[in-house]
């Protein structure tokens, strides 16, 4: 059974706290978007204290395109692969020269070469290391992502797989688009990584167990990107809290039934924090009672939404803890798909 060796975490140097973020938003869209002081709430709402971006407040205030926001995110995802990798190969007492496959996901930048291929020979990576770009994968991208990284370490027992989910979503903040799905983004998102080790060898955190995901049919427009010449354009056609309150558990109960096991037989939750409203939508859902879900609201606070490592960090901080039982780890992406683990602590 593949198991998790290491977990590691890292931000983007520029700090954006509310405040100053709903200050800069406002000198941006007010008078501009009809129905901005009527959204306004939703920065105050958010349960977001501050978050990360890889450039200053200046580089938002001019017109940036795709070749710019290209830069920034080759030059800013490099920088936190270099970062994120390292920490996770010093938690796992392992060499670059050790890891057999790297996966990398984004979905928030288009690099061709992609960032590992960028960055494998000046940190100490094999020439012969197996490389596994995916993209697309969105706030999902960390669960499934280490559900790939699972099958690969268990497809070649004894070798070593490095996770690497590098985000940048503040990139595709858009000041000339008058829209609600960028007013929330602008509230939400932040920039994050978070790489790991997995092997079938090795002192581990705690082992994979079942791995899953269940896409619903008619929900391609729930979320993703728009595509025009300046960029990425955030979508959110529907309510994700709602989707989130109503037909996550049942796909859930699917899942774990295939595998029978129920909700019963889970001591620990891990769920990507989408947003304030989302976090209280799965306590409901998941009768974990008020306030259960602590690590979610905290890396929320913390760090804001930053898509698919978010529930990254959520885990780094449960495992911490030495509570032994089975982990369900879950999240909500693009599809609109659930992306589902569990783990033995």
């Amino acid at each position: 059974m593949p198991g998790l060796l290491s977990l590691a975490t890292a931000v983007p140097p520029h700090e954006l706290r509310t405040e100053d973020v709903i200050r800069e938003a406002t000198s941006i869209f007010a008078g501009r978007h009809k129905d901005f002081e009527r959204l306004m709430p939703v920065f105050s709402n958010s349960g977001i204290q501050r978050r990360f971006s890889v450039r200053p407040y200046d580089w938002f205030r001019h017109d940036q395109g795709w070749p710019e926001r290209t830069a920034a995110f080759i030059e800013g995802a490099c920088a936190l692969f270099a970062d994120v990798s390292a920490k996770a190969l010093g938690e796992a007492g392992l060499k670059a020269s050790e890891i057999d496959t790297i996966v990398m996901v984004s979905s928030t930048g288009v690099a061709t070469p992609s960032i590992e291929a960028r960055m494998m020979s000046s940190l100490g990576f094999r020439d012969d290391v197996k490389r596994v770009p995916v993209f697309g994968l969105g706030c999902a991208g960390g669960v499934s992502g280490l559900s790939l990284a699972a099958r690969l370490a268990k497809a070649e027992p004894g070798s070593n797989v490095l996770l690497v989910v590098i985000e940048l979503c503040t990139l595709a903040f858009r000041p000339d688009e008058m829209s609600k799905s960028n007013i929330i983004a602008t509230a939400l998102f932040g920039d994050g990584a978070a790489a790991c080790v997995v092997s079938t060898n090795g002192n581990v955190l705690g082992r994979f167990e079942h791995a899953g995901e269940h896409t619903w049919p008619g929900t391609t427009d729930v979320m993703g990107w728009r595509l025009d010449d300046q960029g990425f354009g955030a979508i959110f056609s529907r309510s994700i809290p709602e989707l989130a309150l109503n037909d996550l558990r049942p796909a859930a109960n699917g899942f774990l039934g295939r595998h029978k096991l129920s909700l019963d037989d889970v001591s620990r939750f891990c769920f990507h924090p989408g947003g304030a409203k989302v976090v209280e939508a799965l306590e409901t859902a998941f009768a974990t009672g008020q306030g259960a879900l602590a690590n979610e609201r905290e890396v929320l606070r913390d760090f804001g939404n930053m898509s698919a490592p978010t529930v990254l960090f959520v885990m780094e901080r449960e495992l911490a803890r030495p509570l032994p039982g089975r982990h369900f780890v879950s999240a909500l992406g693009p599809g609109f798909t659930a992306s589902f683990i569990t783990m033995l602590h």
